[in-house]
């Protein structure tokens, strides 16, 4: 009977000590459902980036986030030690993360499959891997200003900067999943509880309007021009005239995407579309197609240029100070002469003026599809004064962006359609396949001034200055420009900004490039600069699209 006895009182003070732990549990100290639900995010798979020929620009490869479950860790000396010897972490930022509190803490993104290979062969409680997608950038930086980069945001996370990856951000980081499932104290799963998977939703693959050919082409003879002419800024630019696609876009210098931490952040800025400058003689022949349309001139009308013109209180003269007379305004183009623009300006009016420089889109952004797009400066008309109007008709005291030259001027040459410009071309996801159209702004010129225009353009270079540069047998439109830099309100005469903008074939254009050479040391000139590397680009564009020669239309 003792040892009953004894046995009844043990029982009962067992039972006394499990009714005491419920009590403070459940009264003292409630734990929450939630408290068992432990959630973790499950990333999306994000979306693969091609140029227009399905070649691969950003891709995925397989990298992994090395989680913890610290109530599973039971020697946490030796499990730091032996994965701060594969990781390549401090021990003690190992031992910070390992909250006893949590059931689960993140330890290492970014872990590749040798890393996770050795760590998996330690048999370490408490380690677990979840597959993390992570980009590659096959071809470097050859299009590190259209594509852009992904970094993090402050809570971790993959966020797009700049370029594709910035503007289509939401597009192809697509929707992450979830894993909920209930844990008891110790952090073991509870199988008869919650246990709750929502798979991801990956992000949508982009197709690029871009030529991987072209763009390489146009790095390689931008960079080389460059080195040449002793500038250490440039862009150059290739797009299709008739449907506002950017088959290829430079701007150096430029950073590597799968290293942009190792760049300066000013190298992350797409001068293209994100700086301004004046564009010079190159945005005449927009001057001169307004007139055309407007019926106030012809190519073949003549005005005097006896000498210098005077506005106010400014002269303006031709770049070499040199006077023809009685000349044509095909030789106004031909010779780029200010004074023959100046009396263009006034045949077209300052209100025409005006209204055409609104119309071919500047003053306002193109709407192109890449992150970090800004406006042309247009100061409103009435804080315009007589000298603005003057210098405005061959393109000095107004400010651009390049896609807006290039989209402006694709307009003067493709029957005066203006055009957004546009880098992706397609969207595909696992439900469908969405297809971006080429998108018409506004229709500003008739087929025949754009025409005349294609005709006055050919003969600026087959009797300008850079005549010596056209391929042999071909035709090929175009014009030079070259524009002082302004510097606290006053033009630096040493201090250039030269381009040059073209286009071929000349009856039906497949191609139209912009070029700009800031500040180039061996010649101020774009006919000695900028032109030559357009047409070293022109060479070779002409031999992949199969251009055949042709007469003047």
């Amino acid at each position: 009977m003792t040892k009953i006895r004894f046995l009844f009182v043990l029982f009962l003070l067992f039972f006394v000590v499990i009714i005491l732990r419920l009590g403070y549990i459940q009264i003292l100290h409630p734990i929450a459902p939630s408290d068992y639900l432990m959630t973790r995010k499950i990333m999306a798979k994000r979306g693969s980036i091609f140029d227009r020929k399905m070649l691969p620009l950003v891709t995925n490869q397989m990298k992994y986030l090395m989680f913890a479950e610290p109530k599973l860790v039971q020697d946490q000396s030796l499990f730091t030690f032996k994965l701060s010897q594969i990781l390549q972490m401090e021990e003690a930022s190992i031992t910070a993360r390992l909250d006893k509190t949590k059931t689960w803490v993140a330890i290492r993104n970014g872990v590749d499959r040798t890393k996770k290979d050795a760590i998996d062969a330690l048999h370490l409680p408490g380690v677990g891997f979840d597959e993390q997608p992570a980009l590659y950038y096959p071809e470097g930086s050859s299009a590190a200003h259209i594509l852009g980069f992904v970094g993090k945001n402050n809570d971790g996370e993959n966020v797009g900067y700049f370029g594709i990856e910035g503007f289509y951000d939401k597009d192809l980081s697509g929707l992450p999943g979830l894993m909920r499932s209930d844990r008891d104290l110790i952090g073991r799963p509870i199988f008869l509880g919650t246990q709750e998977k929502i798979e991801p939703e990956n992000g949508r693959d982009l197709v690029l309007t871009i030529d991987k050919t072209v763009q390489d082409i146009v790095k390689r003879k931008l960079k080389e021009g460059l080195e040449q002419y002793g500038s250490s800024q440039g862009c150059a630019i290739v797009a299709n005239p008739n449907t506002g696609e950017i088959l290829a876009l430079s701007c150096l210098p430029d950073f590597d995407p799968d290293t942009y931490y190792d760049f300066p952040p000013e190298s992350y800025k797409n001068s293209a579309i994100s700086d301004t400058y004046e564009p010079g003689s190159t945005f005449k022949p927009l001057v001169m197609a307004a007139a055309i349309q407007e019926k106030v001139l012809k190519a073949d009308s003549v005005m005097n240029e006896s000498g210098p013109v005077t506005i106010d209180k400014y002269t303006i003269q031709t770049w070499n100070n040199q006077y023809e007379g009685n000349i044509t305004m095909t030789r106004v183009l031909e010779k780029s002469s200010n004074v023959g623009m100046v009396y263009v300006g006034e045949k077209l009016g300052r209100q025409k003026l005006y209204e055409y420089i609104r119309k071919f889109g500047f003053g306002d952004l193109t709407g192109v599809d890449l992150d970090g797009e800004v406006p042309s400066y247009l100061r409103p008309m009435r804080n315009w004064y007589g000298i603005d109007f003057s210098t405005a008709t061959f393109g000095q005291g107004i400010a651009v962006t390049p896609v807006q030259m290039i989209a402006g001027f694709s307009a003067v040459i493709n029957g005066g359609h203006l055009m957004r410009p546009y880098v992706v071309k397609q969207m595909i996801s696992d439900r469908k396949t969405q297809d971006i159209q080429p998108k018409e702004i506004r229709r500003i010129l008739s087929d025949d001034t754009s025409s005349i225009m294609r005709k006055m353009l050919v003969s600026t270079i087959e009797n300008g200055e850079t005549k010596w540069l056209r391929p042999k047998g071909y035709q090929i439109g175009g014009k030079t420009g070259t524009a002082q830099i302004a510097l606290q309100g006053h033009y630096d005469a040493s201090k250039t900004i030269a381009s040059f903008i073209g286009f071929a074939p000349v009856t039906h254009p497949e191609f139209v490039g912009l070029v700009i050479v800031r500040e180039p040391k061996t010649s101020q000139w774009g006919s000695e600069t900028a032109a030559p590397i357009f047409f070293q680009i022109a060479k070779e564009l002409i031999v992949y699209y199969n251009i055949t020669p042709e007469h003047t239309p």
